[in-house]
């Protein structure tokens, strides 16, 4: 519920801001701004709020972050009224439009609040009521740059209404600031903490559906061992005869006899070869999937330790902040682009894991000038860095997209590799060659060695990090 004209009188009549400097202008959501005003020996934290169902000013002691972005209204209040001192602040009889009057001569602003539920704004103007701007711009009330707005109180009998007896001491600011930072709109800490929530499940869930995937895969690569042993009997039997899709054989490891898988197209030797292959494959993957396990189980501790602290704070402005910088999850984005991408410090990186994403990057996402690496003697991903205008690709990008091309390539159990790299407009597409190879010219090689503090900053900024 927000505040009744006569909890506003009762708000304003508590406050000592005649004469404050406005020395900060913060803006922690769209419906909401806090003036930071200071006179010698007073220091108040003003806030306004026009969120449907709670409209308000008062005073607030909770520590309000910047913004993620910077905010145009925020920018606006900072140029126009920052510095300058509240020559008088009060509320137009009983209408819950606050008017304050910031600076003299020249520079003199005034800041409206208006406070009404579903028609609430904040608006800036100058002296004779032209409008300089609004937090939220109405071009059907022409509540916008150029406008007029100079409101003037009814005159009508007010409606009565009691102040209510908020929960908790202190001052009615007090009791405000803190009832509402519980109950408030959606900048309160229930709907926020609600938030909170959503996001720890949904990302929880990710990291299980990982977690489930990688023991499935580590249980796959637990044979390894047995897989050498099929090999070794099989080499110990190249004259055997196998009977369809099986040969029986004597397993002089564990004793009895093995039937063991076989491809009748290829001989004994070949399927031995084959074993000895998947053996190599499953010993490397049982490391690597070893060590995800390890930074994803500590990511998952990670993760709670984060939604424990998030539960207990009680600042709904620090709990804003938190979802502020999660809102643009990978997850939830768009698709931009087939495969993969990240940017980093401005630079823009794809990358196509297949032969179709491959393709499609190059026929519709890349530019002559755009940077093309490739896993030397290995297939995998294309990763190209979109070229900036008057720009060098600079050197720890050229490694940050050399290392994603390693790694999303068969070469990545090596942990190290050559690579190409050359522009965009030197690949020539291989005649009658399958979907996505291309011949590179004035190439020139890139020697990358993985390293896991950067693979993890990069899965991370992929959306697939595991750290």
């Amino acid at each position: 519920m927000s505040l009744n004209w006569r909890e506003i009188e009762l708000v304003l009549s508590e406050l000592d801001l005649v004469g404050a400097q406005i020395q900060k202008v913060v803006q922690p959501s769209y419906d909401t701004l806090v003036l930071s005003c200071y006179k010698p020996g007073v220091a108040t934290e003003l806030l306004l709020c026009v969120a449907h169902g709670a409209c308000r000013i008062h005073s607030t002691r909770m520590p309000v972050p910047k913004a993620e972005k910077p905010q145009r209204f925020m920018e606006l209040l900072r140029s126009q009224v920052r510095g300058a001192r509240i020559e008088s602040i009060g509320q137009l009889g009983s209408e819950r439009i606050v008017m304050i009057r910031v600076g003299r001569d020249a520079g003199e602003r005034i800041l409206y609040a208006r406070l009404w539920s579903g028609a609430a704004n904040v608006i800036l103007c100058k002296p004779d009521g032209e409008i300089i701007d609004a937090l939220a711009r109405k071009p059907s009330k022409g509540e916008l740059s150029g406008g007029r707005y100079a409101p003037e109180p009814s005159g009508a009998p007010p409606r009565e209404f009691a102040v209510r007896d908020l929960p908790g001491g202190g001052s009615f600011n007090e009791r405000a600031d803190a009832f509402y930072a519980e109950n408030g709109s959606e900048l309160s800490r229930v709907a926020l903490l609600e938030r909170a929530r959503r996001y720890f499940a949904q990302r929880r869930g990710q990291l299980d559906a990982r977690l489930g995937a990688l023991k499935k895969a580590a249980a796959e690569y637990a044979g390894a061992e047995r897989y050498r042993e099929l090999g070794d009997i099989l080499m110990a039997n190249q004259a055997a005869k196998p009977t369809g899709q099986s040969l029986v054989a004597e397993d002089f490891y564990r004793g009895g006899e093995v039937v063991i898988r076989v491809d009748a197209s290829k001989g004994v030797v070949e399927n031995a070869r084959a074993y000895y292959d998947r053996s190599k494959k499953a010993r490397s993957g049982a490391v690597e999937t070893a060590a995800e396990l390890d930074e994803l189980r500590k990511s998952i501790e990670s993760l709670e330790s984060e939604r424990e602290r998030v539960e207990a704070t009680e600042n709904p402005y620090a709990i804003r902040a938190f979802l502020a910088k999660r809102k643009s999850a990978p997850s939830q984005a768009p698709k931009r682009f087939p495969g993969l991408s990240l940017e980093r410090n401005g630079w823009l990186i794809l990358i196509g894991r297949s032969a179709a994403e491959n393709d499609v990057l190059l026929r519709r996402h890349v530019r002559g000038n755009d940077l093309w690496l490739h896993a030397r003697d290995y297939s995998g991903s294309y990763v190209f860095v979109k070229a900036r205008p008057g720009k060098s690709v600079p050197l720890e990008i050229l490694l940050d997209a050399g290392s994603l091309a390693l790694y999303y390539s068969k070469g990545r159990s090596s942990g190290a590799g050559d690579l190409y790299y050359t522009q965009a407009k030197y690949l020539r597409r291989a005649k009658d060659g399958p979907k996505g190879l291309v011949l590179p010219t004035q190439e020139k090689n890139l020697r990358i060695r993985l390293e896991e503090p950067r693979m993890r900053e990069l899965r991370r900024l992929i959306g697939k990090d595991d750290g």
